[in-house]
């Protein structure tokens, strides 16, 4: 992974695109550039292009503060979907999380068959709005761990 940088908004606004336009319609949210970029936008200094056999695959966007870890965007490019990248983006993720003792949250469009993913590794629904549902994982006690 590496750090993104204005260069690489030409991609995250495709990759976006690309993983998001079916889901943002199903929930009647807004699709243009504009909506797209802001989004992409948000926590851009946290932001890092994930690769993958010398290309850009994803984004991986994710902070920590005082109450615990925040996965902001994960999107997978459909050409690398499949093959465990996300999966493995988040597990590593809640291994540090689990280290530290630490919360992991993170939101999802209903309908987004990602909530399969998140569930599968342990993220429960804590609340729900009309547009998404905010997850949440409870950092596991590990031996000799923090938690």
């Amino acid at each position: 992974m590496q750090a993104a940088t204005e260069d690489d908004l030409p991609f995250l606004l495709s990759l976006r695109k690309a993983t998001m336009t079916e889901h943002l319609a199903r929930a009647g949210a807004p699709q243009d550039d504009a909506h797209h970029l802001t989004r992409i936008r948000y926590h851009f200094d946290d932001a890092q292009i994930v690769w993958l056999h010398g290309r850009p695959a994803g984004l991986f966007k994710t902070f920590r503060d005082q109450a615990g870890w925040r996965v902001v965007q994960i999107q997978i490019d459909p050409a690398f979907q499949g093959q465990g990248l996300g999966r493995r983006l988040l597990a590593g993720l809640l291994r540090q999380a689990d280290d530290e003792g630490a919360p992991v949250t993170l939101s999802v469009l209903k309908g987004n068959p990602a909530r399969r993913l998140y569930e599968s590794l342990g993220f429960t629904p804590v609340e729900e709005t009309a547009l998404e549902i905010e997850m949440r994982y409870e950092p596991v006690p590990l031996p000799g761990g923090h938690a």
